[in-house]
């Protein structure tokens, strides 16, 4: 009887130990090999799944938008205004050691999203999808009177966008001088700004 392989979850353990190489070893180290080795295959095996390592690059991105996108699903319900953004923005900063690993892979698809069309497309519009759940939160709160600033939504959505990729950056190239504290400080300050 053959064995009967389940693609998706295979795929998952690839995006997953292609995370644990980049974390150890950075883009660079995260050869194909090195990613078949961590997951426990035969490097010929990941052809099929990932005929390369850009193709698996774009789906570790997809997997963590979709990831981050879960979390955020589950920390908004029940939410809403000021407290959903506040919960929207948490769920996208690298506040853990899983979310800074996100952050080390997104990091290289932004180095090829630079000059692959198809790429920058998909993150356009994956950032398109947040500007849009941001500016309904944004919207909301300022009907519920918590945000009162004359700053317009669009300027404080490009803002929020700008912190919280930015903080992605940070985390990855240097965890141990900006620590979750800071960073949910640093949120915490700003979102007081919004309510002069």
């Amino acid at each position: 009887m053959p064995k009967i392989v389940d693609h998706d979850q295979r795929r998952l353990e690839l995006v997953d130990a292609t995370w644990r190489i980049i974390a150890r070893h950075g883009i660079e180290g995260a050869t194909m090999r090195e990613i078949a080795l961590e997951a426990g295959f035969a490097n010929g095996a990941l052809k099929p799944y990932f005929p390369t390592k850009d193709d698996l690059i774009t789906f570790a991105f997809g997997h963590v938008f979709n990831r981050t996108n879960q979390r955020i699903a589950g920390t908004s319900a029940g939410k809403a205004g000021l407290e959903a953004l506040r919960g929207f923005c948490r769920e996208v900063l690298p506040l853990d050691e899983d979310r800074i690993n996100e952050a080390r892979i997104v990091i290289p698809f932004w180095q090829k999203a630079l000059t692959d069309p198809e790429k920058a497309e998909l993150h356009e519009t994956s950032m398109n999808q947040w500007r849009s759940a941001l500016q309904g939160h944004l919207r909301q709160a300022r009907d519920r009177g918590e945000v009162t600033t004359a700053v317009g939504d669009e300027d404080i959505v490009n803002q929020l966008m700008s912190m919280l990729l930015g903080a992605q950056i940070v985390a990855a190239m240097s965890p141990g001088e900006h620590l979750p504290a800071q960073l949910d400080a640093a949120l915490d300050a700003y979102l007081l700004l919004l309510h002069p």
